[in-house]
């Protein structure tokens, strides 16, 4: 606990050395390097104690009567792993990627703090200490976000990132005021030994939104993919793949761990809000031109597979299934850090791409396998993860995750009997999606030929990007081929929190994963990577050995109209024609025209479409405009004469005095 500390006090110190050095030559390295190393330790820390008894740790700060209280038990082991990871991998990346930086005076100062209210967060051990850190994080971030306010869009992204940020923290203070009780049990040990709260429900719905506004659950998902496109990449994969998950991880502390026993109909509403946040998220990612928007609306459905999984977990636990909790928990975490590893990739990969061109809009990319090879190849993997394809790590938490769906569908409360398929089928569908979507984002930005000249002159990127970018796709490969690892790592964090865990795996033959019995299912990524790559090598050498040496030439096929120019070529825009086409007068209000091109004239035809967004139109718009008059209204009270304010103070002092006699 105290070297947890202390990384936390140097991080906070890096913090001051980067706004004093920032524009000194060595500033970068300094706090990039500094918060790598940090990360490492927090991360080494974390992995130590995944199997190790809780450790707590007071300091006479916060609350006069509590202190500020720290604890390392299981749950805080496996997420401080991943914001080591997360945290780690963006400082690599940061070494190079930083060194463009226009602003570096508003980044570097921020980005330790950044991760030292990350690592807060997960250690807090009483309500003020965890407030605390949850604001100095989305403080911290804000400024990231706003770092380069001169852009109109990234204050206004600011704007609506902060607002929500508040409201977040608004709902975690008032869930854990309700759990402290009357007798202000502030400390999460006292919470734990206290009767559950009479207003868990209640509870429960303010976790959702404190933690779900965070992590970008449905409707609460209107900041990501404003805030995301305006940070530095770097920090983009740090919000998407840590920030996020941390959201996750308070969820989980409040509802699994402090809360008590959940009713069955929290598993119903969960599970809801899940699998829309899954489909909604995807469907949003595919009509993305913004590699980093994209992204962005991505992390939206990553975040409701998470919540699929938690879903489940409650349902099975309030109905005494112990064991399918423990798998349906191990499916969200297992995707909690999976996710942390390839979205960091692919945000590396697209600060790549906007490094080397100077565009993050895919369709005035093209062609930069040639130009960015290696870049290339990890975001390819990055990709392929996302995508849920074997044997990376993204396919196995989603199949645990179907396994989870489809072990017990006989819970007594029809809610459930209809909710887990209902969830089963747009898991199945936002996974359909994710694999459209990445073969999109990858084909248009990496394939083809170049649509501009930025990207016909684009170039590799430094080295510290590159080893972060191939790290983390070797860790998603790791992960996928080596699933048995992290599910019997997680093994003791389920037995903490459930009393039961999943059936140990690093014993079976072959290095495969039996979720519940070899007869319902099992999984072998190593067999399968071996199958891929020797029928690959087979392909390679057949070719070789009986295929032609001459070189033949021969136009490509043109449909009949010979056009040279690359703006021929498949878009992302007709890529995503057909989907918009099916599901884009509900959830978009998609119009479109098509402008033909005059007689004569061999160019291609053009589309002109515009899409709203439902949520913010019937949501957030409304709340803006109704603040907005009300702000306008209660603009007078600023010039009113000193009479009139004192009889303001009169009235209220009256009312006030009335109040109290009647109460009386």
């Amino acid at each position: 606990m105290t070297l947890l500390l202390l990384c936390v006090a140097a991080l906070l110190a890096l913090g001051a050395a980067g706004a004093a050095r920032a524009r000194h030559p060595d500033g970068t390295a300094v706090v990039y390097g500094g918060s790598l190393a940090l990360c490492i330790i927090a991360g080494l820390v974390g992995l130590l104690h995944l199997g190790a008894a809780p450790q707590t740790g007071v300091l006479p700060l916060g609350l006069p009567w509590i202190g500020a209280r720290f604890r390392i038990d299981a749950l805080a082991a496996f997420f401080l792993v991943v914001v080591g990871l997360g945290g780690g991998g963006a400082s690599l990346y940061a070494l190079g990627y930083g060194r463009h930086e226009t602003v570096p005076e508003r980044v570097l100062p921020f980005f330790p703090p950044f991760l030292a209210g990350l690592i807060l967060v997960v250690i807090a051990d009483d309500a003020f200490s965890f407030l605390f850190a949850w604001e100095l994080m989305s403080l911290a971030s804000w400024a990231l976000v706003v770092a380069h306010h001169h852009d109109a869009e990234n204050t206004r992204a600011g704007t609506i990132y902060l607002l929500l940020a508040s409201l977040s923290g608004l709902a975690l203070l008032l869930a854990l005021g309700m759990l402290a009780g009357p007798a202000g049990n502030f400390a999460f040990a006292a919470i734990r030994a206290a009767p559950p709260s009479p207003l868990g429900g209640l509870v429960l719905m303010l976790a959702l939104l404190g933690a779900g506004s965070k992590a970008g659950l449905v409707p609460l998902h209107a900041w990501l993919p404003l805030a995301h496109p305006a940070a530095p990449s770097h920090v983009s994969a740090l919000m998407s793949g840590v920030m996020t998950k941390v959201a996750v991880y308070a969820f989980i502390r409040i509802v699994f761990d402090l809360l008590g026993p959940p009713a069955w109909w929290s598993g119903v509403v969960v599970l809801a809000l899940g699998g829309v946040t899954a489909v909604l998220g995807m469907l949003y990612a595919l009509m993305q031109h913004d590699l980093k928007r994209l992204l962005a609306y991505s992390t939206v459905e990553n975040i409701g597979i998470i919540f699929i999984g938690l879903g489940l977990a409650m349902a099975f636990r309030a109905n005494g299934f112990a064991a399918g909790a423990a798998l349906a928990l191990t499916a969200a975490l297992f995707h909690v850090l999976n996710h942390a590893l390839f979205k960091s990739l692919l945000f590396f990969g697209a600060g790549a791409v906007l490094s080397a061109t100077g565009e993050r809009d895919t369709e005035h990319l093209g062609g930069l396998i040639h130009r960015m090879p290696r870049t290339a190849f990890a975001v390819l993997t990055g990709c392929a993860a996302i995508a849920a394809l074997p044997p990376l790590n993204g396919f196995v938490s989603e199949w645990l995750t179907f396994q989870a769906i489809l072990l017990r569908p006989d819970l007594p409360q029809w809610g459930l009997k209809v909710m887990i398929p209902t969830d089963g089928a747009l898991l199945a569908l936002a996974a359909a999606l994710a694999a459209a979507c990445f073969v999109r984002a990858f084909g248009i930005t990496f394939l083809g030929r170049p649509r501009t000249a930025a990207a016909a002159l684009a170039g590799e990127v430094d080295r510290f990007s590159l080893a972060a970018m191939l790290g983390m796709g070797l860790l998603c490969l790791l992960a996928g081929l080596f699933p048995g690892v992290v599910i019997d790592t997680l093994a003791p964090l389920m037995q903490a929190l459930l009393g039961a865990r999943m059936p140990a795996q690093l014993g079976l033959p072959w290095l495969s994963i039996i979720p519940v019995e070899a007869a319902r299912s099992s999984y072998n990524g190593w067999l399968i990577f071996v199958f891929i790559a020797a029928a690959t090598t087979l392909t390679i050498l057949a070719i070789h050995r009986f295929a032609s040496r001459a070189v033949r030439r021969a136009p490509a096929w043109d449909c009949g109209f010979p056009d040279p120019r690359p703006v021929t070529q498949y878009t992302a825009e007709s890529f995503a024609q057909p989907i918009r086409r099916v599901f884009g007068s509900v959830v978009f209000r998609a119009h479109e025209v098509v402008l033909m091109p005059p007689p004569g004239d061999t160019g291609p035809a053009r589309i002109r479409r515009s899409l709203r967004d439902p949520i913010w139109d019937a949501l957030y718009a409304p709340v803006g405009h109704w603040i907005t008059r009300a702000a306008d209204v209660m603009n007078v009270l600023q010039f009113l004469t000193i009479r009139r304010y004192l009889g303001f103070v009169f009235i209220a002092l009256v009312a006030l005095l009335l109040v109290l006699a009647l109460w009386q």
